[in-house]
């Protein structure tokens, strides 16, 4: 499938030729992919690049001039360009892996295949090309177009894994089928099931951010009702589960 008329304008084709100029493959990856297909607007772009994201996003910035802010965050490798109309962030591909008792992961330089699978639903581990000879081809190794089209909200890999390692995935599961009105997958959330226990190594501000979001749902009462369902809500607010 190819994209190109959804991402046809000047700074796609500027990120694509100064990615192209430095040898680099580069792709528009996530939200921004997901919501062209539910057709929802979004000002904020990640892109994801085989090789350092923090050099694409200084070529990036000097290729946009003036108007352009380049911020540059050495520690997590990233860094984003700010324009009056948009909001680009960039990160080198990577594959991650996680210790038992945190959700911060040790970083290695990975391909386009580790990055999409570390992701954490299949709607959010799709890519698009920006390079001018694939400019526009989407990349969807898990079927992500699929559970959109079925309203799913499914993990790219074995969902215990996925879980385990990053619990707060859990409550953005919950918070994504609030949004969007989808359903998560029943293997998906048996493992939320499994691993509710693993939600009480994640900070309260971070718990507190995703319930703001299921709280601004179109119908939050569903999002409340997953959370006691799948059991997160006993380990989240054990009151209000208590009181249910």
């Amino acid at each position: 499938m190819n994209l190109s008329q959804h991402i046809d304008s000047a700074v796609f084709h500027d990120v694509g030729a100064a990615a192209d100029n430095m040898g680099m493959p580069c792709y528009v990856v996530g939200g921004y992919v997901r919501d062209i297909f539910l057709c929802r607007h979004s000002k904020d772009v990640d892109f994801v690049t085989v090789g350092s994201g923090i050099d694409l996003a200084t070529a990036v910035s000097a290729r946009l001039g003036k108007d352009a802010h380049l911020s540059v965050f050495r520690n997590f490798g990233t860094a984003q360009v700010k324009t009056h109309r948009v909001e680009l962030e960039f990160v080198g591909a990577r594959r991650e892996s996680y210790s038992h008792d945190s959700r911060k992961p040790v970083v290695e330089n990975g391909t386009l295949d580790d990055d999409l699978s570390r992701r954490d639903f299949t709607i959010n581990a799709m890519a698009v090309c920006v390079n001018e000879a694939d400019f526009g081809q989407l990349i969807d190794p898990f079927n992500g177009i699929g559970d959109l089209d079925n309203q799913i909200i499914r993990t790219p890999l074995d969902p215990d894994i996925t879980f385990s390692d990053d619990p707060l995935r859990m409550m953005r599961a919950v918070r994504f089928a609030t949004q969007l009105g989808f359903t998560i997958f029943s293997d998906t959330f048996q493992a939320i099931v499994r691993n509710a226990a693993r939600i009480e190594i994640i900070s309260r501000e971070r718990i507190a951010d995703e319930l703001n979001k299921i709280m601004a749902s179109p119908v939050p009462s569903i999002g409340w009702s997953l959370l006691h369902n799948c059991g997160l809500l006993k380990f989240i607010l054990p009151e209000l589960d208590a009181m249910r």
